[in-house]
């Protein structure tokens, strides 16, 4: 089974990256055929530093290594290194219909009341993600709930290809992550986890270090009420526990009762001390990697390569089926 990711580079990649997509993929690559991609093209639909940018593209395939992602196994690229993204992406956007682009609303979530200033790229996105997925020949998406509408469009879009123009593209499923996916902000439980939060108090970012750790979940918004509770009205202290259990495999409910007694401290500075722990050979793999820049831009020319067999295959079938192709 073809499974495609991709994340988007940042140096703020989080927890909630780590447990929800990188770690989540690293164990994919066992018994699936992985595409991983650096989305660098979707990062730029509101405008980025171009240095900040390169820094982060290798920043983001360090973080891959360091979660576990096996070059050899797995293609992992850059996705502007694959013309065939956007020239299928503009394909995309010819046949979707605007009442559907205006239905997604991630678009209307990440540009609220400034609709009318936000680039068109934004508004768009949902397509070229469709061409990420559909020049693969995926099969499974692994994504979050607020990217599920994203995969239902895609399915819609190759489903119409296939209809108006010739069996051209598998139909992908989503695969909607478990555990990380659920991790909220340190600061705004009821929100999800962000690199793009306001305040770098609200994520444990994958490079902190263990001072800062400390810091942050000690002043990880919770509530006043007495006791150590899993419950839904809690949203701070479950978030908390989620962590906690991910990190360690011990039970949610069994955290809850083991810290009962002991309190909300005793569970914060446990927590930290095992977030640390669980990091820091994750961190050392980033820092080698890191350190060896060259080697890992070479590593993502040649997944370019492979990923760019088997991409432009499918963008000379679009071509003939659409007319282009003389």
């Amino acid at each position: 089974m073809r499974v495609l990711t991709g994340i988007q580079p940042t140096n703020n990649l989080h927890i909630g990256n780590l447990l929800g997509a990188l770690l989540p993929a690293a164990e994919l690559q066992k018994d699936h055929d992985l595409v991983m991609m650096i989305v660098d093209y979707h990062a730029i639909t509101t405008l980025k530093d171009p240095a900040a940018l390169s820094e982060n593209i290798l920043f983001a395939a360090a973080a891959y290594l360091g979660a576990g992602i096996d070059p050899e196994k797995t293609i992992l690229f850059q996705q502007s290194a694959v013309p065939a993204h956007t020239e299928l992406g503009w394909v995309m956007q010819c046949i979707t219909r605007m009442g559907e682009a205006q239905r997604m609303t991630q678009f209307k979530d990440k540009s609220g009341s400034g609709a009318e200033k936000s680039s068109v790229g934004l508004f768009t996105y949902p397509m070229l993600m469709a061409a990420d997925i559909l020049l693969y020949q995926t099969e499974g998406v692994p994504v979050g709930d607020d990217q599920k509408q994203h995969v239902e469009l895609t399915r819609d879009l190759a489903e119409r290809f296939n209809r108006d123009f010739g069996e051209t593209f598998m139909i992908p499923k989503p695969m909607i992550g478990q555990g990380g996916a659920r991790i909220k902000s340190l600061t705004e439980p009821e929100k999800k986890m962000s690199k793009s939060a306001a305040s770098a108090k609200s994520y444990i970012s994958l490079m902190d270090e263990e001072d800062i750790i400390v810091k942050k979940i000690r002043s990880a918004v919770t509530d006043s009420l007495p006791g150590i509770t899993l419950d839904d009205t809690r949203p701070g202290l479950k978030n908390l526990l989620t962590i906690f259990s991910l990190i360690t495999g011990e039970g949610a409910v069994e955290l809850a009762t083991k810290y009962q007694d002991a309190g909300m401290k005793s569970l914060k500075d446990d927590l930290a001390t095992a977030l640390i722990g669980y990091l820091n050979p994750i961190q050392s793999r980033m820092h080698e990697a890191l350190d060896h820049r060259e080697e890992l831009k070479t590593m993502l020319e040649i997944g370019a390569k492979r990923a760019d067999e088997i991409a432009s295959k499918t963008m000379e079938e679009v071509r003939k089926k659409i007319g282009v192709k003389l």
